[in-house]
């Protein structure tokens, strides 16, 4: 992998990772186009690896949320074994004795575990061919956009993030778990179960990156280790290049999507999700394109 391949990957990532059309989708095709001689456990390597530039992207972007639900999560519990209280989630809000700051430290430790699970135990899977398959990639594509179609359709919009439970956190982290398919979309998929339940378009993708923090480090720092083994040895100052670009886009792509989101529906998103998965789809079918 070149320095210039690696810097267009990174902008493929940053772009496509929290906008809702499926970063993997997008680096697969990337990848095929600049023909990258890489395996499919080599190119998820790659793929992991400049994923941390978004991680470190959303790190920056909700750095003060992030201290603040930290700091709150410690300082509640740690009055709470102080005092010795055992009643603290006795009252219809579950989190009475909580702040704000520190029951959405709970919804997105919640929110995480489907996705832990279902990773690790699909990971030989994950780190396959499955997840470079084209036909499985465009399927996603247009499923997961009629799914967000359906969402938009039919949620209320109304709730916002000091109104989320374990409801949402439950919801949104299972849906996380369809980012594991090619072509789903993390971002994607979290949205569209965020409007399913009721939240505002801005509170799902805020909640919706907060909740990728845990998911793209593990990602990341796992593939990271196995990099070193798999990657030739000449890559990785290449890739660090690409990390870092991809977090400057990711950035963008964050400050983007929250104030789009605002005003704006996801239809645009869905628009490109069918038209992109739809011409894969034809390309397939006409022979044009090989799956793997």
């Amino acid at each position: 992998m070149t320095l210039l391949q690696a810097i267009l990957l990174g902008i493929v990532q940053g772009l496509t990772e929290f906008i809702p059309i499926s970063s993997t989708a997008h680096l697969v095709l990337a990848m095929r186009a600049l023909n990258l001689a890489l395996t499919p456990e080599q190119a998820t390597a790659s793929i992991a690896v400049i994923q941390l530039g978004t991680l470190i992207a959303v790190l920056i972007y909700f750095a003060r949320d992030i201290w603040n639900i930290t700091r709150a999560f410690v300082h509640d519990h740690f009055v709470l074994l102080k005092e010795g209280r055992r009643d603290h989630f006795n009252r219809k809000n579950e989190h009475a004795r909580l702040s704000p700051d520190a029951w959405l430290g709970w919804l997105i430790i919640i929110g995480t575990v489907p996705v832990v699970i279902a990773g690790l135990a699909f990971k030989k899977q994950i780190e396959g061919t499955f997840t470079k398959n084209l036909m499985v990639i465009a399927t996603m594509m247009i499923v997961v956009a009629i799914l967000l179609a359906i969402a938009e359709i039919v949620g209320k919009r109304q709730r916002r993030m000091q109104e989320l439970s374990v409801k949402d956190a439950l919801a949104v982290g299972v849906a996380q778990c369809l980012a594991l398919i090619p072509g789903s979309s993390r971002s994607g998929s979290t949205i569209m179960a965020g409007l399913l339940v009721g939240e505002t378009r801005e509170t799902a993708a805020r909640f919706s990156f907060l909740l990728s923090i845990p998911a793209i480090a593990a990602s990341g720092l796992l593939e990271l280790k196995e990099a070193i083994d798999k990657l030739p040895p000449g890559s990785f100052v290449n890739l660090a290049a690409g990390t870092i670009v991809s977090g400057i886009v990711g950035y963008l792509s964050i400050w983007f999507l929250l104030r789009f989101l605002r005003t704006h529906t996801t239809g645009v998103f869905i628009g490109y999700r069918l038209i992109v998965g739809g011409a894969i789809l034809v390309l397939l079918f006409m022979g044009k394109i090989s799956a793997l």
